[in-house]
């Protein structure tokens, strides 16, 4: 994922913006990290360089 991409991106849930924690980057791709919403504090992993928005609930059944 692209740092840039944070411009747009948005919580699923109420829609506020997202905050950044990056844990592991490859020049200008962020490979691993946290997308965090600034208003619900809600947390989304960012893995392999994709960022899942999947609200909390649906991401403990969609297949891996």
């Amino acid at each position: 994922m692209k740092e840039s991409t944070l411009e747009i991106l948005r919580c699923p849930l109420d829609k506020a913006e997202l905050e950044l924690t990056v844990d592991k980057r490859d020049g200008e791709e962020i490979l691993e990290g946290t997308l965090t919403c600034t208003e619900c504090g809600q947390t989304y992993p960012i893995e392999d360089g994709i960022a899942n928005l999947l609200p909390p609930d649906m991401r403990e059944e969609a297949p891996a």
